[in-house]
């Protein structure tokens, strides 16, 4: 076999970034757009020892569970992996790389997993779900100004006006932009040679509150005619909040750390509601939520409701624990821990998380909840090792993390371990690392209860994970987290 090889697969599996995967003369080829029951004709694009990767040419015959895509550019975007696959299977295939990354990575048995996995919880409807988009801005070949999205493991942007994820007011907020660009000659930012202005376009909405944030990101101190700017968007129903963030640095990174609000508040108002996680029926508590451009939200508002009541559940609280909350970005789970514990302490590193996180338990009457800025793998260990603090603080009821999709780090587990908290409950958006930290748990003495995967990001490959672990014999060793991710085969 050579490279730029026809060769015909039919699709029997797919990987972990949704491409389907089939077989020819032994060899396992990963082929984007791909689904299981395809086949195909193919072009091979790279070889490796064992597999190859390849471009797909010809649909010979379709997969019964493919459907017709609502985004007509799904495919050249890419952020929709598995658009073109049916909510059902869509829903199967997260269960299954849950299932899969837990028993190959995690190195547990299929009878342990299969016993504590819990059905996934899907949406009602999987579409406008998101909360929260950022569009960067660019030129297209005949120099037109463009609003969308960056391809896949590039940076030309394809343009796109109306994500089918997104809520139909992006669409209204980016075409206001666009015409106070062009009317004013605004130059869209160049990350080549850092000439030009707008990089970004952040926008969030309340779906408890229809409340609308717009936030450019640019890279001087302020931008011209911000009136006819303010007046444009004031004229979109739901505009509260007006900022624009300046990022000078030459990086890839969308937000920078200085943030002006130019109209309105500086924040938008949410709600979450607590929801009984058996039928995920609406209780009657809810708490309010400011939000302001730079907060850590989860961009799937109904979902989240079902997952934090979920893992409130396997907190088992009765008013008398003391929990820890680390990685709590602006209090989103704190705040409904607190309603039924003891003492909550959130842990988050970006400060003006923290004091969203303050803001949010004044906003809502809670006195039990005290917030720390720093790393999870920093202040954990100072407050076990050191002599501030109380002994609740040293040995907690109950620890809860939810960090960001690398994990937690060793030092953070090493002491959660030395703590030894009754329950663990570890929520989670990448079942890789999730499985990795899981066998570090397990090695140190805890047992996995129940996991219950949640769909937060339907259409794509991404999943959210709840994971409830309680103390068994802790055993007194070293524990080391001693493998990569980044060194793993792909399948």
């Amino acid at each position: 076999m050579d490279k730029n090889d026809i060769i015909e697969l039919t699709i029997t599996d797919m990987g972990v970034d949704g491409e389907g995967i089939g077989r020819y003369e032994g060899m396992a080829f990963f082929v984007k757009d791909a689904l299981i029951g395809d086949r195909i004709r193919a072009r091979i694009v790279k070889l490796k020892k064992n597999y190859g990767y390849a471009r797909l040419e010809e649909l010979i015959e379709p997969s019964p569970d493919r459907v017709e895509p609502r985004c007509p550019l799904h495919r050249r975007c890419g952020g929709c992996q598995i658009q073109a696959l049916s909510y059902e299977k869509q829903l199967l295939y997260k269960q299954e790389k849950v299932r899969g990354h837990l028993i190959r990575i995690g190195g547990f048995s299929e009878a342990e997993i299969d016993a504590a996995l819990l059905p996934i919880v899907g949406m009602d409807e999987p579409f406008r779900y998101r909360n929260k988009a950022q569009f960067p801005l660019g030129y297209d070949s005949s120099g037109n100004l463009v609003t969308g999205f960056f391809a896949a493991r590039t940076h030309s942007i394809i343009p796109v006006e109306d994500c089918m994820l997104g809520v139909e007011v992006n669409r209204q907020v980016l075409a206001v932009v666009r015409r106070w660009m062009e009317k004013y000659y605004i130059p869209v930012y160049n990350e080549k040679d850092g000439s030009g202005l707008v990089r970004h376009v952040l926008i969030r909405y309340g779906f408890a509150t229809d409340e609308i944030m717009v936030c450019l990101i640019v890279s001087g101190s302020d931008i011209p005619q911000k009136q006819d700017l303010i007046r444009q968007l004031c004229e979109i129903r739901g505009m509260t909040s007006i900022s624009v963030n300046i990022n000078r640095e030459r990086t890839n990174v969308i937000l920078g750390k200085e943030t002006h609000c130019i109209w309105g508040t500086p924040y938008i108002t949410d709600y979450i509601h607590l929801r009984d996680p058996q039928d995920f029926t609406v209780t009657q508590q809810a708490i309010a939520y400011h939000i302001s451009p730079q907060s850590f939200y989860q961009v799937n508002s109904l979902q989240t409701e079902k997952l934090y009541s979920t893992a409130l559940e396997y907190a088992q609280l009765t008013g008398k624990e003391c929990v820890w909350d680390l990685y709590c970005g602006i209090g989103t789970i704190s705040l409904f821990l607190a309603q039924k514990a003891k003492q909550v302490y959130g842990v988050e590193v970006v400060p003006q998380a923290i004091e969203d996180a303050r803001q949010n338990a004044l906003r809502n009457g809670i006195a039990n909840a005290e917030f720390f800025v720093g790393k999870a793998e920093e202040v954990l260990p100072e407050f076990y090792a050191g002599s501030f603090g109380d002994e609740a603080m040293r040995h907690p009821d109950v620890i809860v993390v939810d960090p960001p999709r690398k994990g937690c780090d060793e030092a953070c587990l090493s002491t959660m371990l030395a703590m030894r908290p009754e329950r663990i409950v570890y929520v989670s958006c990448d079942p890789a690392t999730l499985a990795r930290d899981l066998r570090v748990l397990a090695d140190g003495g805890y047992r996995i209860e129940k996991v219950r995967a949640f769909d937060q990001f339907a259409q794509t490959v991404h999943v959210e994970v709840v994971v409830l672990l309680s103390k068994g014999d802790i055993q007194s060793k070293k524990i080391r987290v001693d493998f990569s991710l980044e060194d793993m085969e792909v399948f």
